[in-house]
């Protein structure tokens, strides 16, 4: 690779920065603000691209008690693994809240039903689907955000022979 190429340009023409109270590297900021809650000092993630903070926690009182122990590799280190799974696990459950599925009886064999809402502004929305127990499709409906989905909702699905609910 040459020092032409984006992603050297890129990297250049971005300093990471390494101060006492702000450290970055390609994808996090870590900044040493005032806590509003008390007189201490909190830190606050930033993902890259972003405007609002992944994570803000308790930071360290220096040794003169009044100002916040400076950043360093070490800790910075440890603040991105944090904010990072909080990332992680934040999205694991928006998409475990968008996402349902349950099997169960159909004429011949074992359904599979999934729900899928799709979180949109204006018009948010669901769509029901169904699937035999080789993963094909077998029936696919849109329905209202708020559709009530258990057990006895997909299996009245697959009874009525996947009508629209």
């Amino acid at each position: 690779m040459n020092d032409n190429t984006p992603d050297m340009r890129e990297m250049q023409d971005r300093p990471l920065l390494q101060e006492p109270r702000l450290w970055q590297n390609e994808q996090w900021t870590a900044q040493v603000i005032k806590n509003d809650d008390d007189d201490g000092w909190a830190v606050a993630m930033y993902k890259d691209g972003e405007s609002e903070p992944a994570l803000v926690g308790p930071w360290t009182m220096g040794r003169d008690k009044k100002n916040p122990k400076p950043l360093d590799g070490s800790a910075f280190i440890t603040l991105v693994k944090t904010a990072s799974e909080f990332v992680r696990r934040s999205e694991q459950q928006l998409h475990a809240q968008l996402n349902q599925s349950v099997t169960v009886n159909g004429k011949d064999s074992r359904v599979t039903v999934l729900l899928r809402i799709v979180p949109d502004e204006d018009n948010p929305y669901a769509m029901l689907s169904a699937q035999n127990e080789g993963g094909e499709a077998l029936a696919e409906v849109k329905v209202a955000a708020g559709f009530k989905f258990n057990r006895q909702t997909a299996q009245s699905w697959v009874d009525a022979d996947f009508a629209k609910p």
